[in-house]
């Protein structure tokens, strides 16, 4: 795995850590068990496995505003419909492409 990569496998594990450290949902469940009696450790372990991109149709999934030019599109990154799913599944949203990810 070449360098950039496992630096944006790295910030994915600390954006999905603080995503679920700041849930107010989270906190309010955690606070509900302490006002039972009972001390919470929360200890979750994500897996994140990594595919080889299938050649996308040129400008499939881009951000918006993107240059449609291919080294562009890898700079500015792009996303698989399995990408955004498994996101969405963590409750993260991609500006921009939420909006066309609930369209589908």
């Amino acid at each position: 795995m070449n360098q950039k990569l496992r630096k944006l496998v790295q910030q994915l594990g600390e954006a999905i850590h603080e995503s679920v450290s700041e849930s107010p949902q989270i906190a309010g469940v955690v606070a509900d068990i302490r006002r039972q009696g009972f001390e919470v450790m929360l200890m979750l372990e994500a897996t994140i496995g990594l595919n080889e991109a299938e050649e996308q149709p040129r400008g499939a999934l881009q951000a918006p505003g993107a240059d449609h030019d291919e080294s562009e599109a890898e700079a500015q990154g792009t996303f698989t419909a399995q990408d955004l799913h498994f996101l969405k599944s963590l409750r993260i949203s991609i500006a921009g492409e939420a909006q066309d990810a609930e369209g589908s």
